[in-house]
């Protein structure tokens, strides 16, 4: 079994590799992209060379998080939930990407707006919610644009969840 220290190197080491690979493919096959918001030209633009930056300190952070989970339990290995977060919003946000990127419009519309509804749901503010949403879109989007989104939609998802909580409390909360 992998020691908790290992394990919160492995995020950042990840996000080094994969962020250095994309860049090396995107510089080696007519050079790296700029994207920008709502893909009009007179907004500001954000080029790729950001995400050798941006996807490592989101490493650095889950790596931080794993750490601190893993010193918590007894057993000293990563919950099967966080491990589930960062894998599952990977695929979200791959997928979410690919359909864009192959022109499924309908397919990404409705992920895209299902998003708001699984902010409810899930505590995406979580950083490893962020990382592997932020890494799955990456290849289409760069770093910066999928960062901003899931800002968005992790102070949804924080607002959203202590509003509940507030309310489930109060409903609780015996009268007297």
């Amino acid at each position: 079994m992998p020691s908790p220290r290992l394990v919160a190197s492995l995020f950042p080491l990840a996000a080094v590799v994969f962020s250095a690979a994309f860049i090396a493919v995107e510089h080696f096959t007519g050079g790296v992209k700029t994207h920008h918001f709502l893909a009009r030209e007179d907004l500001p633009g954000f080029s790729n060379w950001l995400s050798l930056f941006i996807l490592p300190v989101l490493g650095m952070v889950v790596g931080f998080r794993a750490h601190a989970l893993c010193l918590k339990q007894t057993v000293r290995k990563l919950p099967a939930e966080f491990t589930a977060a960062v894998a599952g919003s990977l695929l979200y946000g791959a997928i979410l990407a690919g359909s864009f990127l192959f022109g499924f419009e309908q397919v990404t519309v409705a992920m895209f707006f299902s998003l708001f509804l699984i902010s409810i749901v899930f505590p995406v503010y979580r950083s490893e919610y962020s990382f592997g949403f932020v890494t799955g879109m990456t290849i289409a989007f760069g770093s910066v644009i999928p960062l901003a989104f899931s800002a968005v939609f992790s102070a949804a998802s924080f607002v959203a969840r202590r509003v509940a909580t507030l309310v489930v409390t109060a409903i609780r909360k015996p009268r007297r």
